[in-house]
């Protein structure tokens, strides 16, 4: 982790902006969900825009075709029992046809997003089918 932490930085405004949407979705009746990507220039970890979706094809349609991305994910659903469920999960996007530097990068940086975000779950994904269908591992998972 403290190597992590020197390689990757978070800005104060975005360490506050994992907060809040940490504890702001919570209770949300849609999913929520915001892209992060990792700045080369100076390793920072920020928001990609401003957006926070709630349709998972319109995630989708945001990503790269060849460059990983951190997505920050809060997708309430009603699990097999009737029990209602809110994971807040991290989706690690990582295309297939993803640039050997770039791929290196992230992977650095997944467990520092994870602990900075305290997401207790990483799933990984490939490819657009795999975001747009996420409720049914999320499903699986519980």
């Amino acid at each position: 982790m403290a190597s992590e932490s020197r390689l990757y930085s978070f800005s104060p405004e975005t360490k506050d902006k994992l907060r809040k949407f940490r504890l702001g979705t919570s209770r949300a009746k849609d999913p929520q969900a915001i892209i992060y990507v990792i700045d080369s220039k100076n390793q920072e970890i920020r928001p990609d825009d401003d957006q926070i979706y709630s349709k998972m094809e319109d995630v989708a349609d945001e990503l790269p075709e060849s460059s990983p991305r951190f997505i920050l994910l809060s997708y309430p659903l009603t699990l097999g029992s009737g029990r209602l469920s809110v994971p807040y999960v991290l989706l690690y996007y990582l295309p297939e046809n993803c640039n050997p530097s770039l791929r290196m990068l992230y992977a650095g940086a997944v467990e520092l997003m994870r602990s900075t975000a305290e997401v207790n779950r990483v799933l990984e994904v490939h490819e657009e089918d795999d975001i747009i269908s996420i409720e049914s591992r999320l499903q699986g998972d519980d």
